[in-house]
């Protein structure tokens, strides 16, 4: 045993060997599963435990051979990790804000910290400092009607109106948008819209935000649904896009191009280099005595930094900023610096300074994109299919449109867990609709537009703005054209945690490894995928305020209020991974349903018959027609409280049972029920103790 534990060790360090040069690429890996493990275990005991076991850990890899690979490996590993979850722990316990305990109806006044246009929704988003409110947060987030906004509102006034506060919303079903945790880290502990008459007590002073400025002149020089993409770009800033334009680049797997991220944050300051070249090699003594390059590329630093503080410093944008400054630096010394260390380098400056980060899509897509496309790059054989020869002007342009089709590819499949296990849908036509729109967006839009905001100084930019709104709106005949595909998207029902990390274990494997042992990761990938698509999807989906109710059918999806806003029917929709439309319970066969209430019979996988009876109106019903009609269901979902003789044969869901378990989804066949809030959960944005998950 001893021989075979001998040589076991050694055939690891052998390996070990071969891929020294990748063994510092985990080192974020490292931090970022101390992070995760905050986020996924329940309470201080819980994420106490993983820090001692860390620990632990690394004493138990310190009593390995020294001087060995593996050695360092573990240690290096297992304290990374614990400083990980140390380091979100303490930046939630000193920086986040805790959310108001409930709903609350108060007359406000506050102090205006940002305001926020949202064109699109006709409102204004507002951030507040509640004054002489001890009750409340210290900072809330209140949207006021475009109608309702008052004269003088902007940073620094005071101002005074009624509203309803809430708590941040939690997901509103399994699975779902968790604003809640968002919102703790970005210090917003309440929202609400604001009552009119919105009354100005102290008027702003103070100019508005170059972002804001900018944002408004852009809406000024261009028409259309194309503004909304403009300012987009210009900007960061998304609030003008309709929700159709939205959607359609979403589905069509151009929404990245929204998003200030690498694209535009590397053809600024690869433009800014390009002049900055141009204008000193004018000069005989530039060229001959400075350093150019040098001096190029701190010009291209300083703009990227500034435009990435104008854009708001979004995750993507901090990632790409820093991204390319490292690149720079090591271009100002001479060195190849596009590689995965740089990526992983970007990372661990994310990753300390913004840990929460690591949680959201945002992260997870900017780098796995990246990751992917660096890793492609640097394999042998993609490399020397891509390198520059002498060769027809056909054969050039053909190889080009080769290569970036596959890096569009590589993209997508290393995108697609992450995408099912946040939105529940995964693009498949993303690739061939970026080989149009990339290179439209960096060599024509953004040119166009940067060359309209200069000219503008001097008042001779409409030319340019019209040129660049026609350019943005064959973008968006793009969008919508691939977007109208069925093949445009693949949806899934949601994806468990586990199948989540064991694919992005999966995926980092196969990317950062270089040897024959790299395809291993594939291994998981596939199982975690294929069980996703392969997992039954839910038979009853209840919304958290138990309103909103859908049930699976043979044809398709229902939903109980056929009046329901479109934002919910996408929610309850993407969730059990179905993209046609939703009818209503009502008007299913043997669905019986009055003013009132709602029966209706459901079979499950195994050919089960199942009633459920749903709630629909606040009024009063009958004691006697209704205990009846409670002891014949299988389940009962209302969005009241309902009295205790109301006794169905299997699981009664009423206001008392969701203001614990938060919204449902249940598999009639396996009886599996999953609920919004964990059992346990003790993170600081849950307002309260959660007792045992509910059993069908």
């Amino acid at each position: 045993m001893a021989a075979l534990s001998r040589s076991g060790l050694e055939a690891i360090e052998s390996w070990l060997e071969r891929e020294r040069e990748q063994i510092g690429l985990w080192a974020p890996i490292g931090l970022g599963a101390g992070i995760s493990a905050w986020f996924i275990l329940p309470d201080p005991m819980a994420w106490l435990a993983f820090c001692c076991g860390m620990l632990a850990l690394a004493c138990m890899g310190a009593m390995l051979p020294s001087g060995g690979r593996l050695r360092r490996m573990i240690v290096a590993g297992a304290i990374l990790a614990c400083i990980g979850c140390l380091l979100v722990w303490g930046k939630a316990a000193l920086w986040g804000q805790p959310p108001l305990a409930r709903a609350t109806f108060v007359q406000m006044t506050g102090q205006v910290l940002s305001v926020r246009p949202v064109p699109a929704q006709a409102m204004v988003r507002v951030m507040l400092r509640p004054m002489d409110a001890p009750h409340l947060p210290a900072v809330v987030r209140v949207n006021i009607g475009d109608g309702d906004v008052p004269t003088g509102l902007g940073e620094g006034a005071l101002i005074r109106f009624r509203v309803r506060l809430m708590p941040p919303a939690p997901p509103s079903v399994p699975g779902g948008y968790d604003f809640a945790a968002r919102a703790y880290f970005q210090g917003i502990g309440a929202t609400g819209k604001a009552l009119k008459p919105v009354e100005v007590v102290r008027a702003s002073t103070a100019s508005p935000p170059l972002r804001a400025q900018l944002f408004g002149h852009i809406l000024e020089r261009v028409d259309g649904p194309a503004e909304g993409i403009a300012v987009a770009l210009a900007t960061g800033d998304q609030g003008a896009i309709p929700e159709a334009d939205a959607e359609a680049m979403r589905r069509s797997g151009l929404a990245h191009l929204l998003s200030i991220s690498g694209l535009h944050v590397t053809a600024l300051i690869g433009a800014v280099i390009f002049l900055l070249m141009r204008v000193m090699a004018l000069s005989q003594r530039a060229a001959l005595h400075w350093p150019l390059m040098l001096i190029a590329a701190a010009g291209g630093a300083l703009a990227g930094i500034g435009y990435t503080w104008l854009t708001g410093a979004e995750v993507p944008t901090l990632r790409s900023c820093v991204a390319a400054l490292l690149v720079l630096g090591g271009l100002a010394m001479g060195r190849d610096a596009i590689t995965l260390r740089l990526v992983a380098s970007g990372a661990l400056l994310v990753l300390i300074f913004w840990p929460e980060a690591l949680a959201g899509p945002s992260f997870q897509m900017s780098f796995a994109a990246v990751t992917a496309l660096v890793a492609l790059a640097e394999h042998g054989r993609f490399r020397a299919f891509a390198a520059a020869r002498d060769e027809g002007v056909v054969r050039r342009a053909g190889r080009a449109l080769a290569v970036t089709l596959a890096t569009g590819i590589a993209v997508e499949l290393v995108l697609m867990p992450i995408a099912l296990f946040h939105f529940h849908k995964a693009g498949m036509l993303g690739a061939f609709a970026n080989l149009i729109a990339i290179p439209l967006t960096t060599f024509v839009v953004m040119p166009l537009e940067a060359m309209a905001l200069l000219l503008d100084v001097v008042g001779l930019g409409a030319a340019f703005w019209w040129m660049t709104q026609q350019a943005l709106n064959l973008l968006l005949a793009l969008a919508h054209g691939v977007a109208a595909s069925p093949m445009a998207t693949l949806l899934a029902p949601t994806m468990g945690m586990t199948l989540f990390g064991m694919t992005v274990v999966g995926l980092l494997w196969c990317l950062l490894w270089r040897t024959r042992w790299r395809w291993l990761g594939l291994a998981p990938v596939l199982i975690g995928v294929g069980v996703t698509f392969a997992a039954s999807p839910p038979d009853l989906l209840v919304t958290g305020d138990g309103r909103h109710v859908a049930v699976r059918t043979p044809d398709g999806m229902a939903i109980l209020r056929d009046r329901a806003g479109d934002y919910v029917r996408d929610v309850l929709s993407e969730s059990a991974g179905y993209d046609g439309a939703l009818a209503a319970i009502a008007t299913l066969p043997g669905a019986r349903c009055s003013t009132d209430l709602c029966a209706v019979r459901l079979k499950d996988g195994k050919g089960r018959s199942w009633r459920l009876l749903f709630t629909r109106s606040d009024m009063l019903i009958e004691r006697r027609s209704f205990a009846r009609d409670c002891a014949m269901a299988d389940i009962v979902v209302s969005d009241r409280g309902l009295p205790r003789w109301c006794r169905p044969r299997r699981m009664k869901i009423d206001r008392r049972l969701l203001m614990r378990t938060g919204g449902l989804s249940i598999t009639l066949g396996t009886g599996e029920v999953r609920t919004v809030f964990r059992p346990g959960d003790a993170h600081p944005w849950i307002s309260r103790a959660r007792p045992r998950r509910p059993q069908l």
